[in-house]
């Protein structure tokens, strides 16, 4: 079985000296550094460049530069949804964004996690958990999301959280560790403010 077959499965594999996963994470290095360095005004080629890296990313979706990811093609991000400037995503595993999101700066989305033992941890194994983001999810400014983490569809992420656990749908959740401070209600609509 291939390092990146192990990956894949959430198995304990070698990602610092396999030559497939090294080559992987050098080409999407690549179209990062291509990304974050074409002009802001050159929207045809900063597209072009994201459907390589992202080719799982709806066309709809704005990604703002810098932007990074680890292989790019495990990130899976849905229609209409917003990434701020310097967000990363360490998509050894799966990272799912539904529709409609908005994620702030300075987010990264964490699928990897090393041997608790050094002696294992200086041989370079790692393993790779997938992150879930529901539809309509806000995540706040500097969150870090760590690996296997479920965030349900429309829930809050307050600014400088550590999500460690599953959030479920329609609250608002802060802190590190991130802790549900209370649900989103009717009451919290400006809808009357609005003019329809």
């Amino acid at each position: 079985m291939s390092e990146l077959e192990k990956m894949k499965q959430g198995r304990w594999h070698d990602a610092n000296n396999d030559e497939e996963l090294l080559q992987k994470r050098l080409a999407a290095e690549d179209l990062c550094f291509l990304f974050n360095h074409t002009r802001p005004k050159d929207h045809d080629s900063k597209q072009k460049i994201l459907r390589q890296l992202l080719p799982h990313a709806h066309p709809s979706a704005c990604i703002l530069a810098p932007f990074y990811a680890d292989y790019g093609e495990y990130c899976f991000i849905g229609e209409h949804t917003f990434i701020n400037h310097h967000a990363y995503l360490m998509d050894g595993g799966d990272i799912h964004i539904g529709a409609f999101c908005f994620i702030g700066p300075n987010c990264g989305i964490y699928t990897v996690q090393h041997p608790l033992c050094w002696q294992e941890r200086d041989c370079g194994y790692e393993r790779a958990k997938p992150i879930t983001i529901g539809d309509h999810v806000w995540i706040g400014a500097d969150v870090t999301i760590l690996p296997g983490v479920t965030i349900h569809e429309g829930a809050i992420i307050g600014a400088k959280s550590v999500v460690t656990c599953d959030i479920p749908p329609h609250v608002i959740a802060v802190g590190n560790p991130c802790k549900i401070l209370r649900p989103i209600t009717e009451e919290d609509r400006i809808s009357s403010d609005l003019t329809m």
